[in-house]
């Protein structure tokens, strides 16, 4: 049994076929591995008159936790590397809030979406990952990392509903109460525009479910030009599925908006912006670009991203500039997988000299 991958009920069920046994065991189970991060099922009351059942269940049940084979900090952030059971590795980001932490977690290794301003673009996708390599990503940062987390965010390494139902499912999992016990409204997903996916999304009826949209452009000639999923699906039906997308009554969408120097930051650009968001509840979220090796695009002066937010609050939108936190570290918004890119451009130079 994969206990990362399972929801209580699932977890429930396979107990009654494999053990004959219902909730009072399951529950203990559930709540060992969820609750207290461990697997010492023995020596818990609920199994003292069956230790023979205790070992069973120990041997049949598997946590599959990822090695965090890195860990670096900066100024109360952290980022981690785990390395998955094939050698790929996928990165996370547990980022300090004034009360609260919150996680930034991958759903594939890389990503096949190709936005030129994100090195996880640049790197193509590898595979999406599993449920449990999902879920292991939050059980490492609580019980091997030690952090109190908050809030989780699909917003690292890949395309959220490009990997569907093994996001959804470990939404499912992080959800459970028995278990991690994340509420919805704690947890956003991001996606760069995929409209099938919104309306699968949609269709789960989760309005408390957070959920971000990567927009960084406001026509489709130049949202096309650097993120080429606008080319399969163009601003008007990306706003027809926002229309249609079942927002709670006081929720709005997270607009995200990397702001790229004499690329996207003009007094055009910002008119541009607020007329497409027109009758959408949203919250603009303007991040300055992470600078990236090799990247032709340039972050914006500080002076450069309060004008644009200026111009946007003009325009009656809610808006906030969001400080660039982890550059340093590569863990900022479009940073993470860079190393790998680099060791990737490296070995191609190495082929090329040979």
């Amino acid at each position: 049994m994969k206990i990362l991958q399972l929801t209580y009920a699932e977890l429930l069920s396979e107990f009654q076929q494999c053990y004959g046994k219902g909730s009072y065991h399951a529950a203990a189970v559930y709540r060992e591995v969820f609750k207290n991060g461990g697997v010492a099922f023995s020596s818990m009351p609920e199994f003292i008159k069956s230790p023979g059942l205790a070992l069973e269940i120990n041997n049949a049940l598997h946590r599959n936790l990822l090695p965090v084979i890195e860990e670096k900090k900066e100024a109360g952030l952290t980022k981690f590397i785990t390395r998955l059971r094939d050698g790929l590795k996928i990165e996370s980001v547990v980022v300090p809030m004034p009360h609260h932490k919150t996680i930034c977690i991958s759903s594939q290794a890389g990503c096949r979406m190709g936005c030129t301003f994100c090195a996880t673009g640049r790197m193509g996708l590898l595979r999406n990952i599993t449920v449990e390599e999902i879920v292991g990503q939050v059980y490492a940062a609580r019980f091997t990392l030690g952090h109190k987390i908050k809030n989780i965010v699909f917003m690292g390494m890949g395309e959220p509903l490009d990997n569907f139902e093994n996001v959804i499912q470990a939404i499912r999992v992080l959800n459970d109460q028995r278990g991690l016990d994340f509420a919805h409204r704690h947890i956003t997903v991001s996606t760069c525009g995929l409209v099938h996916g919104m309306n699968k999304l949609a269709e789960l009826n989760w309005p408390l479910v957070n959920l971000a949209i990567s927009l960084n452009a406001p026509n489709n000639a130049l949202r096309s030009a650097i993120m080429p999923i606008n080319n399969a699906f163009p601003l008007d039906r990306l706003k027809q599925a926002l229309r249609e997308y079942p927002l709670k009554k006081s929720g709005v969408f997270l607009i995200e908006y990397i702001l790229i120097e004499n690329i996207n930051d003009s007094r055009k650009h910002a008119r541009e912006l607020a007329l497409f968001l027109e009758h959408l509840r949203v919250r603009v979220n303007v991040i300055p670009f992470n600078p990236l090796a090799g990247s032709p695009f340039a972050p914006p002066s500080e002076e450069k991203t309060q004008q644009f937010c200026s111009w946007l609050a003009g325009h009656k939108l809610f808006t906030r500039s969001r400080s660039s936190k982890g550059q340093s570290l590569m863990a900022g918004c479009g940073q993470l997988g860079s190393r790998y890119v680099q060791r990737l451009k490296h070995n191609q130079q190495m082929e090329v000299q040979l």
